[in-house]
């Protein structure tokens, strides 16, 4: 009787499984990039940059970090299969954030989570999304992985369901905000793609945010600058290098970095913001060192381009980021949700009064 019970029990699943139509995502555009002409449709960097940008570089930007599709189905229930690109794995970071996906619903005019895809122990990886809906029409997006590539996504709806190219455009993607950054900014250690502070900005906003986070490499590379440079008609420029870059960095090739993005684009804002005061800087005499000099150059170079009358720029000071309880991070660095949350309770305000100014 119970062998039999478990019988029924899979082909009911199965039944289940092959309700499932599965249809690959390269009929839907991806948002997020900064170009178009990369080499994988789910690739941050363009093809052009393989072998000119450092080899840590290139990988990250082969990352699929602040990319999303949108689509419409009136599925009761919507699936996803992918096949990520490194199976990687990080000790400070949920699998979901990692190579997982995030599904949200547009209600109300309003970006709801719905669903995460939970990654396996395999390459390929297959999860429902969200079940149990009325069939009728919604608009979805769905967040890609914040630490692994993706080589392969397919969307999976209800055999007879509609599943076309989204009728909305939201976040806009007129005037993109385009961020420069550290593992930070590239989502580390957001628990779920949809909860890294880039896309959250996005959804705050309702405009498209391009994230060029880099982990352990945001040193100021100028390709990196002519890439930012290369976005048509942005809204604004945010350099949050300076948790990576050091010092004489700064120094040295701070201001030619900012003048490859101001050449280009002579009325766009530009947001520097200053190295966190991290939690075990309290403890760590080094690292406190070093916090306060990559500060101090920051903040000269922010005072210099102000002196040669640079007007639209602003500075986000790390006494502004420092917070009392020290409980925003998963390892006294990298940010949990409530740190992301509280990074966007920073930065956003200071975006919105930029793009207030410059496009009134």
């Amino acid at each position: 009787m119970k062998k039999l019970t478990i019988l029924l029990a899979l082909a009911l699943l199965g039944q289940t499984l092959s309700a499932q139509v599965f249809t690959d995502a390269s009929a839907f555009h991806v948002y997020g990039k900064a170009s178009e002409a990369t080499k994988t449709r789910y690739q941050r960097l363009p093809a052009e940059l393989e072998g000119v940008s450092r080899a840590p570089v290139w990988r990250l930007g082969t990352q699929s970090a602040g990319l999303y599709i949108r689509f419409r189905s009136n599925s009761t229930s919507i699936h996803a299969r992918w096949t990520s690109t490194y199976e990687s794995w990080l000790s400070n970071m949920n699998p979901t954030g990692v190579r997982g996906l995030d599904l949200y619903i547009l209600v109300d005019g309003q970006w709801k989570p719905a669903g995460v895809g939970r990654p396996s122990r395999e390459k390929t990886s297959t999860d429902c999304l969200v079940k149990n809906m009325t069939a009728e029409p919604r608009e979805y997006m769905l967040y890609l992985s914040l630490y692994d590539g993706i080589d392969k996504l397919e969307i999976g709806v209800d055999e007879g369901a509609t599943l076309e190219p989204s009728r909305v455009n939201s976040p806009k993607q007129e005037r993109p905000i385009v961020m420069y950054g550290t593992s930070i900014l590239q989502g580390c250690s957001a628990s779920r793609p949809g909860m890294a502070h880039t896309n959250m900005i996005a959804r705050a906003l309702d405009r498209e945010v391009i994230n060029l986070g880099f982990s352990g490499n945001a040193l100021l590379d100028l390709e990196i600058a002519r890439l930012m440079a290369s976005v048509p008609d942005p809204g604004v420029f945010v350099l949050d290098y300076a948790p990576n870059a050091h010092a004489p960095m700064i120094k040295e090739h701070g201001e030619e970095f900012f003048r490859i993005l101001r050449d280009a684009h002579p009325d766009v804002p530009v947001i520097f913001i200053e190295d966190v005061i991290f939690p075990h800087t309290l403890f760590d005499s080094e690292i406190r060192r070093e916090v306060e000099e990559k500060n101090i150059e920051q903040k000269a170079l922010f005072e210099r381009l102000k002196k040669q009358g640079e007007k639209q720029i602003y500075f986000i000071p790390a006494a502004k980021m420092t917070e009392p309880d020290g409980e925003s991070t998963a390892d006294t660095i990298h940010l949990t949700d409530l740190g992301m949350k509280r990074y966007v309770d920073l930065v956003l305000p200071v975006i919105k009064k930029a793009l207030r100014k410059a496009h009134k």
